[in-house]
């Protein structure tokens, strides 16, 4: 019998010693880490982009989707496309606002139904009611040209009237350092701001790099900027390209309605 209750101690003793050992040996379980939070860079300046002349065709609407950016799309009212060419870009949640041709000084074609400043202030509100309400979903209004007619006052505090019963900002494209946009809408309380630099004077891919470039200096320099650029397919390849690699750098894009004041 003693010999049978030592056998047993034994066993007893040695399989306690075999679990002690075997958990010695295994590892403690680590609890998983979060993964590191990656954080956002500091906004170094707030940029609007302007594509103007939308309306004429579709062409270029495969690469605007491809575009993940806030940009403000200017439409042309009454042409072939104008309708089609806003329904997509706002479905894609882009901002809209009318182009609305406008004087100039230069003897060129103009478009149907552009401002003149020889106009009545009847035919000037007819013009301007029709195309806001050609256009949906507007957030403000453009001038296309227009270098002869945003520097009179009479013709913009026409147009102003009616954007103010709208409560529409206005872009001025800045085509004559004499316009009277922004003392005008100073004036007449209408949210208001004007391009700082044209990026595609010329076709080139490099020459638009460079521009853009000149704008991102422009909004650093002020704290914001606004750039106008044209429905052509080298202007917005070029923007997709260098538009992600901006805002990494903490360049922020954003609607013109979020700059006009």
């Amino acid at each position: 019998m003693k010999k049978i209750t030592t056998w047993v101690l034994a066993l007893v003793i040695s399989l306690l010693t075999i679990s002690l050992v075997s958990m010695c040996m295994r590892k403690p379980k680590i609890p998983p880490q979060p993964a590191p939070r990656r954080e956002k860079p500091a906004i170094i300046a707030r940029v609007a982009i302007v594509i103007d002349d939308m309306g004429y065709s579709r062409n270029n609407l495969e690469i605007i989707k491809s575009i993940k950016y806030p940009i403000t799309f200017s439409i042309l009212p009454s042409l072939t496309y104008s309708q089609s060419v806003v329904e997509e870009l706002n479905s894609r949640g882009f901002e809209i606002i009318l182009h609305l041709p406008m004087e100039p000084h230069e003897k060129t074609n103009l478009e149907n139904n552009t401002v003149l400043t020889s106009m009545t202030p009847d035919q000037i509100r007819q013009i301007v009611d029709n195309d806001l309400n050609n256009i949906p979903y507007l957030k403000g209004i453009s001038n296309h040209m227009g270098s002869r007619a945003t520097e009179d006052t009479r013709t913009m505090g026409i147009i102003f009237s009616e954007l103010k019963k709208r409560r529409l900002y206005f872009l001025d494209s800045f085509v004559t350092g004499k316009s009277v946009a922004a003392f005008l809408a100073g004036k007449m309380h209408i949210k208001f701001t004007r391009r700082d630099i044209f990026l595609d004077n010329s076709a080139d891919p490099r020459y638009i790099k460079q521009q853009l470039n000149l704008l991102i200096k422009k909004a650093r320099q002020k704290g914001q900027a606004i750039g106008i650029g044209h429905d052509r397919k080298h202007t917005l390849e070029v923007l997709n390209e260098m538009m992600p690699e901006l805002a990494r750098q903490g360049y922020k894009f954003v609607f013109v309605s979020e700059l006009a004041q």
